[in-house]
């Protein structure tokens, strides 16, 4: 549980310190990530993206849009090699990110709005 509280923390430090760098630190090269913000953002009706360099391109365009951008933290639940981030998103969204991770890196994300 200590290194999955660890890795939600630097992420959360990481997307409020604006660190493309750093968020990108998590993400596996091979990550596959699926967001409704895609679709806004890259114009995407898929809501996917595959691979780190596609996901670099996607995270640089939303600090971009939203500059204002900072995330509060409310709970991590941890899983079997997985965790949830439960925090308040852009907007006051409140936001829910099931992500997978193997070997210490996040392969696989889910996120979720209201």
């Amino acid at each position: 549980m200590e290194d999955l509280n660890s890795l939600a923390q630097a992420w959360l430090d990481a997307w409020n310190a604006h660190d493309l760098e750093a968020i990108l630190s998590h993400y596996a090269d091979d990550i596959v990530f699926y967001s409704p913000f895609i679709k806004k953002i890259n114009n995407d009706p898929s809501g996917c993206i595959r691979g780190k360099e596609a996901l670099r391109t996607y995270f640089s365009r939303a600090l971009t849009a939203y500059p204002e951008l900072h995330f509060e933290l409310y709970h991590i639940m941890e899983g079997v090699n997985s965790v949830v981030l439960h925090y308040k998103s852009i907007n006051n969204l409140l936001s829910a990110e099931t992500m997978i991770v193997k070997d210490g890196k996040v392969v696989e994300v889910r996120a979720h709005y209201k």
